[in-house]
């Protein structure tokens, strides 16, 4: 993740740990890059699923005695927990943490232009890496809908139409590669005058 980009880092979500992936991308987007992040309804919060709901309604207690308007201002959508978590972990009072975090964009699913991009991961935040096998853990969508995020069913349904184009389409990449593999094999003897003549040339 070190060094310099113009173009932004695309990274899925899905079976990282929330903290971990924070901390790679708030010292990522300090550094100057640009980060992407989709299907955040998929990270994953170590400890299980009842320990971080009561942490979260005790978040949502702290609020303005005056005039509750004024905020903390509590996110219920998991791209906007994951950027309030980046937001904690850089100066984002100073004009140079501001910059930063408008380097940043999360995502619920995978909207277009992401999903015909190439997606990473970032190894030493993942969840099959950091956790024991037998540690619980909890995702970040179902948190967020026990909270009062109102799109869970909505998001589940776009990347389940998302999934089954994405299958139509390599299985229709494949057939042409396959097409194309016959296509040569057929077309071989009738090109072999013309490649001889190439190759005497000095082209190989």
């Amino acid at each position: 993740m070190t060094g310099f980009s113009e173009k932004p880092i695309l990274i899925d979500g899905r079976g990282h740990l929330l903290g971990r992936l924070a901390a790679v991308i708030a010292k990522t987007i300090l550094q100057g890059n640009k980060v992407v992040v989709v299907r955040t309804e998929e990270i994953n919060i170590s400890g299980n699923f009842f320990r971080a709901k009561l942490k979260f309604l005790s978040f949502l207690r702290k609020r303005c005695n005056v005039n509750p308007a004024r905020g903390p201002f509590h996110y219920r959508a998991p791209s906007r927990i994951l950027y309030r978590t980046i937001r904690g972990m850089i100066p984002h009072k100073t004009e140079r943490g501001k910059k930063a975090l408008r380097r940043f964009k999360a995502y619920e699913g995978c909207p277009p232009p992401f999903d015909r991009r190439k997606r990473y991961v970032v190894p030493s935040s993942m969840r099959v890496v950091c956790l024991k096998p037998g540690r619980s853990y909890c995702q970040l969508g179902r948190l967020s809908h026990e909270v009062g995020w109102k799109y869970k069913d909505v998001v589940r349904a776009l990347e389940t139409k998302r999934k089954v184009r994405a299958v139509f389409e390599i299985r229709k990449r494949m057939g042409l590669k396959k097409l194309t593999r016959q296509a040569s094999k057929l077309l071989k003897d009738d090109v072999k005058p013309f490649v001889e003549v190439i190759n005497g040339y000095g082209f190989k």
